[in-house]
């Protein structure tokens, strides 16, 4: 296997090769990878392959270089996950280059839990919260939409109610709702600083105790909502969790009537699930010096906003978004910023080494759900049962913990 893996490095690098290299996991759509090369990397002083591949493939051939001590590929785009499976002594330090994150959350992430950057944040996209401007007027007094804590939701949810006659917070609880993700991004990290080891904690109990305080004041008929764009259009609902791209018609069609802002916070920080993709350079790159001018480009605020059109994925530093952006764009960049970049940002960050096992793993949480919200089984029975369920995942999958979850050696444990 090692023999065709480095005869895979071999014939590739014969392919006529531009002067930087770059090997990527993302921007693999056909019309992404034309807009990378035709209005993000045009403007470089020098010329790029911009290369996009699925995982497999991509790992496949840094892996060889990496084996055969050298190599093509010059910087390397993919998300956080990938990188935290590498060797970090297999990835040159970039510490030095002064660029990074306007985030130090991100630029902690791209550390690897070494005291030097191993890769430096790149781009991110994420979920948010939503709101028709109709239910400002029911903030509760003092409250900061942009810091807002989990007490102080339920509070506005509670007055909305209390005004309208009608619960008013939407929650995407349906079959194709994304209900997992705030769960394991949001709630766990917010509460219990952990998403794996902390999932019977008592924290988590407290966690789902708050939880089920905010599903008082929640519209019953989420249990159908998928999209939450729908619910905001059509005044079901006047606050909302879902993804970024699940909420953009609704700004898109009537940006006056809606605001973006973030997550709220918990007593571990305010709990957030970033796709954070990062740059690199391996070990074995040709040319280390055109790959760092390269990354510095890519940081640059203009280049980023090109990014953002090529791809979707919002900037890691600080930018103005211009007035030409969709509406959506522009309102929801703006509260993934403020959100990121919090002093008390606690990323929960999408699970990593499951496998095929991904989807049981989030069956845990969204039974847990159904158990205690919409069964109303007591909390702390329910996740005694389900722990022994996430338990058994973790160990047949060998999953090692990720953040907010401390490092394991081996198998993240149910703790």
């Amino acid at each position: 296997m090692l023999g065709a893996a480095a005869a895979l490095a071999v014939s590739a690098g014969d392919v006529a090769q531009a002067d930087v290299l770059f090997w990527s996991t993302q921007a693999r759509p056909a019309e992404e990878a034309q807009a990378m090369r035709d209005n993000v990397l045009d403007g470089f002083d020098g010329e790029v392959d911009f290369q996009p591949n699925e995982d497999g493939p991509w790992l496949t051939r840094l892996r060889a270089e990496i084996e055969s001590g050298t190599g093509t590929i010059d910087v390397l785009g993919s998300l956080h996950g990938n990188f935290s499976a590498m060797n970090p002594d297999n990835l040159v330090d970039l510490g030095d280059m002064g660029v990074m994150a306007a985030s130090e959350t991100f630029n902690d992430l791209g550390r690897l839990g070494t005291d030097t950057l191993q890769y430096i944040p790149w781009m991110q996209a994420t979920y948010l919260m939503a709101a028709n401007r109709e239910a400002l007027q029911y903030l509760p007094e003092g409250a900061d939409i942009d810091a807002l804590s989990y007490d102080e939701l339920i509070a506005w949810t509670a007055n909305v109610e209390e005004a309208t006659g009608e619960a008013k917070f939407g929650f995407p609880a349906g079959p194709d709702g994304l209900k997992h993700r705030f769960f394991q991004g949001y709630l766990y990290p917010s509460y219990t600083n952990g998403v794996v080891r902390t999932f019977a904690s008592d924290a988590a109990v407290t966690a789902w105790e708050a939880f089920r305080e905010l599903w008082e004041h929640t519209n019953p008929a989420s249990t159908n909502y998928a999209f939450m764009q729908e619910q905001l259009l059509s005044g079901d609902a006047w606050i909302v969790f879902d993804h970024s791209s699940r909420l953009a018609q609704a700004f898109n069609e009537r940006p006056d009537d809606f605001v973006a802002f973030p997550a709220p916070a918990g007593p571990e920080g305010r709990g957030f699930m970033p796709v954070l993709a990062g740059l690199a350079i391996p070990e074995t790159a040709p040319d280390q010096d055109e790959a760092k001018a390269l990354i510095e480009y890519l940081m640059k605020p203009e280049i980023q906003i090109e990014t953002l059109r090529a791809t979707g994925f919002f900037p890691v530093v600080n930018v103005e978004f211009p007035d030409d952006l969709p509406p959506s764009v522009q309102a929801a960049g703006a509260a993934i910023s403020a959100m990121s970049g919090a002093p008390d940002a606690n990323p929960g960050l999408l699970p990593a080494g499951l496998g095929e096992m991904g989807g049981d793993f989030n069956r845990v949480y969204v039974d847990t759900f159904e158990r205690i919200i919409l069964g109303g089984q007591d909390i702390r029975t329910v996740l005694d049962d389900q722990k022994g369920r996430l338990a058994e995942i973790m160990q047949e999958t060998g999953a090692p913990c990720w953040a907010p979850d401390a490092p394991s050696d081996g198998a993240c444990p149910v703790e």
